[in-house]
């Protein structure tokens, strides 16, 4: 494994590894594998949000009236530009996270991909639709449901992912024809104002913007949006959702995950070893979806942790430039380093082993990816979100008992499943608590935008993507009901009231809703 490079002069420095400084008006940013200074950003106030919201509500109309082939030629623009200054994007992403060269491009090819699907898509996804009539008796009218954007989307996003975090909400919000709001976090904000200086040099409407700050500025996004759209802590996650039922704000929430994957013994080992390290430790293991809880079947326990450790022996860890040559990079902050140590620290204490890693290096955020054993579900590193490079693994008797751990746990954003039996491995993922499950994969369903992204219990409410739906969650849906034939003076329910119509009338819904001969009136006297 290869060491990182020299630590940070003093411990304040590497105290400001988390992104925020002692100031009322400034963030300053530093790379968290060094300590050093990243850039600077303005934390807006409330006053600046509500200023900037209120720009965003002025353009937005303009934006929604030009519909979804005039906001393609603009996303595409976008896209054109991302493209071409794609090493720029890397660099800032890098300076702020310290993740790999590899690790920051994934995030502009992710960001590339959804620019070209949702624009693509859009205006088939919005276009209006026409909804068969539930009874024949109904086909006298014509049914419509129009899909009308909210007019400002907040978007509030982690660290993790500094430019695929609000890529995933901003553009298929831009697309639906929702004017976007974005707040990154704190530790991250550099990123965000690249891609926002971005849209301004391809010189589209201006619907689009990006204030910095701190909570105060997030609470003063969710006074002044129509929809909010947060990823990140489940504790911000219960805050936000709060404030938005006291505004009667729709919102959708991606927080926490433990995600379980689950060895079975006829599982292809290599593959199942090389992807559960990937799905754990890919971006340090700061990810929604990582693998953090690891199931194996008895028969093969043994012959699985060999690989794994063997795998995670290899990978280097370490500080890159733009030359690729390392697979594990530094934690975002110092606290989210101090929450890997006291995962692994009380495990160890509790009597689990590292087979490999179990240290930070002493260098910036850096810590050793890490696979524990003799590990069990009293222990932290199992019931708590770790998002660090961590693997803890369990030996399970059997598919029953694998099933049953991966449930025990208050997240449910995702799960992995290993075996070559398939029609095992659907009635398995079927049979697990989760939004998501990836079957012989890890992470891969994070890069299919058709089907959605949400979470069950404490991961969240609401979903990203799922096609069509990635759209229509920031529009309103608006119904329609006009006459398809000629009209008369009055309907047959009308007032005054009638026996005579009324009895048409219901005559007419049971002959064509009900069962046996109550369908004639003659209630209780036939079958179904």
């Amino acid at each position: 494994m290869t060491n990182t490079q020299a630590a940070p002069q003093n411990s304040h420095e590497s105290s400001l590894s988390s992104g925020q400084r002692d100031s009322d008006s400034i963030i300053e940013v530093r790379n968290p594998a060094t300590g050093e200074v990243a850039g600077t950003v303005a934390i807006a106030s409330a006053e600046q949000v509500g200023a900037t919201a209120d720009a965003l509500r002025r353009a937005q109309p303009e934006w929604e009236a030009i519909g979804a082939d005039g906001r393609r030629k603009w996303l595409l623009a976008l896209q054109d530009w991302v493209l071409d200054h794609a090493e720029e994007l890397a660099d800032a992403i890098q300076s702020e996270s310290a993740k790999p060269r590899i690790d920051a491009r994934v995030e502009i090819a992710f960001a590339v991909d959804q620019l070209g699907y949702w624009a693509r898509h859009a205006g088939k996804f919005l276009a209006d639709q026409h909804p068969a009539p539930h009874t024949p008796l109904m086909r006298v009218k014509r049914l419509t449901t129009v899909y009308q954007p909210y007019p400002v989307v907040g978007v509030i996003t982690p660290w993790n992912f500094p430019l695929g975090m609000g890529i995933a909400d901003l553009v298929p919000a831009l697309a639906a024809g929702a004017a976007v709001l974005h707040k990154p976090s704190e530790v991250t904000p550099l990123t965000p104002l690249v891609l926002e200086r971005g849209w301004a040099e391809i010189g589209a409407p201006p619907v689009f913007a990006v204030v910095s700050g701190r909570g105060d500025t997030g609470r003063a996004v969710i006074d002044n949006v129509d929809y909010v759209q947060f990823t990140g802590s489940v504790p911000t996650g219960q805050k936000i959702g709060v404030a938005c039922a006291e505004r009667m704000l729709p919102y959708s929430l991606e927080l926490g995950g433990k995600d379980p994957a689950i060895v079975l013994a006829d599982a292809d080992l290599d593959r199942a070893a090389y992807g559960i390290a990937y799905g754990a430790l890919v971006n340090a293991g700061q990810l929604c979806i990582s693998i953090e809880r690891v199931y194996v079947e008895a028969a093969v326990y043994d012959a699985f942790v060999d690989k794994l450790v063997a795998h995670v022996k290899e990978l280097r860890l370490g500080q890159d430039d733009r030359d690729c040559r390392f697979d594990v990079g530094a934690l975002a902050n110092e606290t989210q380093l101090g929450i890997v140590e006291r995962h692994v620290n009380e495990a160890i204490s509790a009597g689990a082993k590292a087979l490999t890693g179990g240290r930070a290096t002493g260098v910036g955020t850096f810590f050793e990816p890490t696979v524990l054993v003799d590990v069990d579900h009293t222990m932290s590193c199992i019931t708590e979100e770790t998002f660090g490079p961590t693997i803890p693994v369990m030996k399970v008797a059997g598919e029953a008992e694998a099933i049953a751990l991966a449930n025990d746990s208050v997240f449910g954003l995702s799960a992995t499943v290993w075996t070559r039996d398939r029609a095992r491995a659907q009635r398995i993922a079927r049979r697990l608590n989760v939004g998501a499950v990836n079957i012989n994969d890890s992470v891969i369903n994070l890069f299919n935008f058709t089907i959605p992204h949400g979470g069950w219990g404490k991961s969240g409410t609401g979903y990203r993507w799922g096609g069509a739906n990635g759209v229509r969650k920031y529009c309103r849906q608006k119904a329609i009901t006009a006459p398809a034939l000629p009209t008369q003076k009055k309907e047959l329910l009308w007032f005054p009231y009638s026996p005579g119509n009324f009895g048409i009338m219901e005559s007419a819904m049971r002959a064509l809703s009900a069962r046996g001969l109550r369908r004639f009136g003659l209630g209780g006297a036939g079958k179904s």
